[in-house]
């Protein structure tokens, strides 16, 4: 709290200017007007992404510039995508696809994902993102759970992670994949030239606000993954929060470094830029600080949305190297995926002569709702303060319900009053799993925060166990039950660490049956069964053998006693633990 308030003297105009005046006047038919619309009260997210744009004569304006990994660069106009969308959508209608139907995409940065995301909407049907980094059990738990009809991939992808299982799978009818090279399995499809060959006037299907448009996942702490599901009707949010938040505006030319496979790299990497009308970049290429400051550079990026890792990445490789690098065009940089500490803010200002604007959202609430605003002082640390239409608080709650914390900093779990339009319909199959979510008209978000004298918001860390590793959300259970499947192991209880990188790494203790002995080849031999199942992504990267882990009297493995052991902080109270344990 004792950092310096970076304050900017601003040399754009902001969309947000007066940050009080507009919280104070905001209502949701403000935002609601932004969107065109359809016939009959129709919402379309496709239609608001591209076809609109198209309609009002703007269709020739540049909307994506892929960078591949080779180099070359394409250049995808707002009607270029309209079309291939609309290509994709007759794809669907013609082999038998429903609208409702989940379509679910695995594959890395590339323009046939893109497009199969946009396709799905306009068709009407339900998009369901994966990372391409997943192993073969997440990416079939989550397809399980989806009931998913089509798979769009690559062919690399589906021969290594998706081929051995595919049959256990009966809902899924049709895979379609980008870069055939071999003679294609039953049911599978060349989609690359499906592409080729279809017919690109289709029109966007006439979806209803409340009719489901994208299943998120998001790991729990116990159980299976949960799948989030949004409607037609959170573009508005979409929208509005690129404009506020991010302060997208039509000249800019926009690059959000997150993945696809995520919530993130779907609302801010693909539709709130293009509801904005903005120019967006995608970059196929893995991580490298020269080539992001190269792209930086080359595409005169004006708006840029990364995440922590990536920010701290860029820390260590040090401050010599942007200075190659003239950015005097970059203007705004924001930041999500887990709490950016104030270091890296400051270290923005230093080296960009900006600071990086934090920001909180999560899977569940389908965009940004707390920020620091382009035309707002920004606190080193803070998460900043709530989007206009979003009411934030601080609470605690119990059997009586919710109970609003007044005092300035004092944690408490943060809170969203219901209402927005991007706010999650439900998890799939699991009704009471969500109703647990809401209690007093309040979404409960399971994060800990504190508010203070200024009406900007701390965090403070996680109610739960879930695992927040280089902005991604890793539910311990799905490591456990990964590494429960060697023969030799007995209990296993996973954490997440501190690590100056990836904000968390994971790491599993585990204790092994009688007659096996812990040795650094069954070590090995955990560590390639928790990749070859999970992914590098979500594989622990550290293992532990412990002889016995801390489980309460019922059996239920202590997982906050593990990670206070590990770190040194107090356990706290183990009336529960059992007693030969204590």
């Amino acid at each position: 709290m004792s950092l310096p308030i970076i304050r900017k003297d601003l040399t754009f105009s902001p969309n947000l200017q007066d940050y009080v005046s507009h919280y104070r006047q905001f209502d949701w038919p403000q935002a609601e007007e932004k969107i065109t619309g359809l016939e009959n009260g129709a919402v379309n997210i496709a239609y608001e992404a591209l076809d609109r744009h198209v309609a009002a004569g703007r269709g020739e304006k540049e909307a994506i510039r892929w960078l591949s990994k080779s180099g070359q660069r394409t250049v995808y106009s707002y009607k270029d995508l309209s079309d291939l969308t609309g290509k994709f959508a007759n794809i669907l209608r013609m082999v038998g696809v429903k609208p409702g139907d989940r379509v679910f995409g695995l594959a890395g940065r590339i323009p046939q994902l893109y497009i199969a995301a946009l396709g799905t909407l306009k068709y009407g049907a339900v998009f369901s993102p994966l990372f391409s980094a997943f192993g073969p059990e997440p990416i079939k738990a989550r397809m399980t759970i989806g009931d998913a009809n089509v798979l769009v991939t690559t062919e690399a992808l589906y021969r290594k992670k998706i081929a051995a299982w595919r049959e256990e799978l009966p809902s899924l009818k049709h895979i379609l994949l980008v870069g055939v090279k071999r003679e294609l399995d039953p049911g599978c499809h060349n989609l690359d030239l499906l592409l080729e060959e279809a017919d690109r006037q289709l029109p966007a299907t006439l979806t209803q606000p409340e009719d489901l448009a994208l299943l998120h996942f998001t790991s729990g702490t116990t159980g299976k993954p949960k799948g989030a599901m949004h409607v037609h009707g959170a573009v508005v949010h979409h929208g509005h929060s690129g404009r506020m938040a991010l302060d997208l505006q039509p000249d800019d030319v926009y690059w959000c470094t997150a993945d696809p496979g995520w919530v993130t790299g779907t609302s801010y990497g693909i539709i709130s830029p293009l509801v904005n009308g903005v120019t967006m970049v995608i970059d196929e290429a893995e991580f490298d600080p020269e080539h992001w400051y190269q792209v930086l550079q080359q595409e005169q990026v004006t708006v840029w949305y990364t995440a922590p890792t990536a920010i701290r990445m860029l820390m260590k490789a040090g401050n010599e190297l942007p200075q190659k690098y003239p950015l005097d065009h970059l203007r705004f940089m924001a930041s999500v995926g887990e709490p950016l500490n104030p270091e890296a803010v400051i270290w923005g200002q230093e080296v960009f002569g900006k600071p990086f604007h934090d920001n909180w959202w999560q899977t569940e609430t389908g965009g940004i709702m707390i920020a620091n605003f382009a035309s707002e002082p920004v606190k080193p640390g803070s998460m900043g303060k709530p989007l206009p239409g979003i009411e934030a608080a601080i609470v605690t709650h119990d059997e009586q319900g919710v109970h609003l914390v007044t005092d300035i900093n004092v944690p408490g779990e943060l809170a969203i009053k219901v209402g927005w339009p991007s706010m999650m319909r439900g998890y799939l199959h699991e009704q009471q799993r969500y109703d647990k979510c809401f209690v007093d008209g309040w979404y409960l978000s399971g994060d800990l925060a504190q508010k203070d004298e200024d009406g900007c918001f701390w965090f403070v860390g996680r109610a739960d166990d879930v695992i927040k590793s280089s902005g991604h959300l890793i539910g311990p259970f799905e490591v456990e039950s990964a590494l429960m499947e060697h023969p030799a192991t007995a209990e296993v209880g996973v954490i997440g660490i501190p690590d100056d990188a990836a904000g968390e790494i994971v790491k599993a203790f585990v204790a092994l049956k009688p007659g096996f002995t812990a040795s650094d080849e069954l070590l090995k031999e955990l560590r390639g069964l928790a990749r070859k199942k999970l992914g590098a992504a979500v594989a622990p990267r550290e293992i532990a053998f412990r002889e016995n882990l801390p489980k309460t009297r019922s059996g239920k493995i202590m997982r906050r006693l593990l990670k206070a052991r590990e770190l040194g902080l107090p356990e706290g109270d183990i009336s529960t633990l059992e007693s030969d344990e204590k």
